[in-house]
């Protein structure tokens, strides 16, 4: 046998050893994304977490500050228990000159931990817009007249 055959039949071996690392690889990969979702739904429905522990190899946890910043605003939301159309009237009222979606937007997450679509925002506001809770001009959101003589009514 030449020098060359040898080099082929060794080159093959090698390239069928990494073909099945790769099949197993992706088998794993797999399984790791079922377990991740598993951990999720039994997170969800209350469940305590996987009772195995620590992960070793895989992919790394994600320790990163925004996604524990996340975690802590959801944390935050559940805790508060207010509806979103509850959070965005205070946030309205706390701001006496007016207040853009974005501002309310800001003000939620700042002080309710409430992380809100735009869209689901803008649903929220309209629909208290409709019920006359809140007033709509040049784009800012304000409490109606009649609300601002309720609210301070009740302070005194």
């Amino acid at each position: 046998m030449t020098v060359l055959d040898e080099i082929g039949k060794e080159r093959q071996q090698i390239s069928e050893q990494l073909m099945r690392l790769d099949a197993e690889r992706a088998k794993l990969c797999d399984q790791l994304n079922e377990l991740e979702i598993a951990e999720r739904t039994l997170r969800r429905f209350g469940e305590t977490a996987v009772a195995g522990g620590e992960r070793t190899q895989g992919r790394p946890e994600s320790t990163a500050p925004a996604a524990a910043a996340k975690s802590r605003a959801r944390n935050r939301q559940q805790d508060t228990k207010l509806s979103l159309n509850d959070a965005t009237l205070k946030a309205v009222q706390a701001h006496r000159k007016g207040a853009s979606a974005n501002e309310i937007l800001d003000y939620l997450v700042r002080e309710f931990g409430m992380t809100v679509r735009p869209n689901h925002l803008g649903m929220a506001l309209q629909r208290h817009r409709r019920a006359g809770r809140l007033v709509n001009r040049d784009q800012r959101w304000y409490l109606p007249p009649s609300a601002k003589s309720k609210r301070s009514g009740r302070s005194t």
